[in-house]
């Protein structure tokens, strides 16, 4: 049986989604650890401990595989540059538990950079143990989109991801447009990578009848609502869906509203983050108050139904290395509105599954939503291309394809 070493170092698989550091990679380690426990592979993913009143070990994946919480530093949150300094206690924490539960890792699958800085020193006591790993965003191509010095990543960053391009023995992108990155931005080397895209959760992700979606989250049948769902930071566009809602207001003659899943909307001022602020902000000064409803997190169990309840699900993000948002919903059979950026323009094909637009232009925006809106066969008609084509990217099918690469670099 293949033993793999997944390390999630920053962030939790088990935490609650649309959150600072919450999001597409959360579900990605969760969902690919519970399909690699379906076919018989023992996953041991380790992330570190910000909450010492949490079990330090949880079995909440099912199949015998664990969540190891490492203490490595202060057990609260952190910013990710105070992190860094803690990867090697990190590293040291997962040595002793691998000794005292006897066990010998196969493969170490890291992901984001730092847990790529925690699998070489792994890898080095562990008789060199082939490293797969997956970066899901990068840091050069966040400060190509960063509007002000706030949102550039730190030298420490890029440096971080060049050192472990160089040593890592595979690395899975999600699109062709992440290895062309890697390639001209890093200069990685091309033989190292292998794309495979992210999967969904077909079994909790599939259509709903609308009225039944609609009832269950306290909607009457005949409401319109357009869905954003993801964390509130500048790079998802936010504030372009606001602007088109705005144009939008003027042009349907029956009201539509738009609800934003996503970050803690009924925090203090004090305490709520800047770009919440901003955008609670911007919807009074376009007088969307009315018409926008921020419902803050919501747990994966339910969003399918709010998937399944939308006309139309909006990614106005200016990147995006995949988009999984997008993939929940067309596999919910929601046609999908998103940028043409990273891996958005692979995942939604335009006309088909939904639309892709520039990123930044709140009129086109405005324009396709109001011809979905009043386009009902049209809609249907993407409805059923979307739920259709989701099914290729099924973990079942996913995870076969990472499993290849865990048994090529163990021979």
């Amino acid at each position: 049986m293949l033993r793999i070493a997944m390390l999630s170092y920053h962030t939790c698989p088990l935490a609650t989604l649309g959150g600072k550091d919450t999001g597409g990679m959360n579900v990605y380690v969760r969902e690919l650890t519970r399909q690699l426990g379906k076919m018989g592979i023992h996953v041991d993913v380790f992330t570190r401990s910000q909450d010492d009143h949490v079990p330090h070990v949880l079995h909440e994946l099912g199949y015998g595989n664990r969540v190891v919480h490492i203490p490595a530093g202060p057990e609260h949150p952190m910013s990710k540059q105070e992190l860094a300094e803690y990867i090697p206690q990190f590293a040291e924490g997962i040595k002793d538990f691998a000794i005292d539960k006897g066990i010998q890792y196969d493969i170490i699958h890291s992901h984001y950079w730092m847990s790529g800085i925690a699998a070489a020193s792994l890898s080095d006591a562990w008789a060199g143990a082939p490293i797969v790993h997956m970066f899901h965003t990068l840091g050069e191509m966040k400060n190509r989109i960063a509007r002000t010095e706030a949102e550039r990543e730190g030298a420490y960053r890029i440096e971080g991801e060049k050192r472990v391009l160089r040593r890592v023995d595979r690395i899975v992108v999600a699109t062709l447009a992440e290895m062309t990155q890697l390639r001209f931005l890093y200069k990685a080397d091309s033989s190292k990578m292998v794309v495979i895209p992210p999967g969904v959760n077909v079994g909790r992700f599939y259509p709903i009848p609308s009225d039944e979606a609609k009832a269950y989250i306290g909607l009457k049948p005949d409401d319109r609502m357009i869905l954003f769902v993801g964390r509130i930071e500048p790079l998802k566009g936010v504030d372009t869906l606001l602007e088109a809602m705005s144009c939008l207001q003027m042009k349907e003659s029956r009201p539509v509203h738009l609800a934003i899943i996503g970050g803690d909307p009924s925090a203090s001022p004090e305490e709520m983050n800047a770009e919440m602020a901003r955008l609670k902000n911007l919807c009074e000064v376009l007088g969307l108050d009315q018409s926008v409803v921020f419902l803050g997190v919501r747990d994966q169990d339910k969003l399918s139904y709010y998937y399944s309840a939308a006309e139309v699900v909006v990614m106005p993000s200016h990147y995006e290395s995949f988009g999984m948002v997008a993939l929940e919903a067309m596999a919910c059979g929601t046609p999908v509105i998103a940028s043409e950026v990273g891996g958005l323009a692979y995942l939604v094909r335009d006309g088909e599954t939904g639309f892709t637009i520039p990123a930044e232009e709140p009129e086109t925006l405005c324009e396709k939503l109001s011809w979905l809106l009043n386009d009902e066969a049209l809609r249907r008609k993407m409805s059923a291309q979307a739920a259709a084509y989701a099914q290729d990217y099924a973990w079942e099918k996913i995870a076969k394809r990472i499993v290849d690469v865990y048994e090529e670099l163990k021979k």
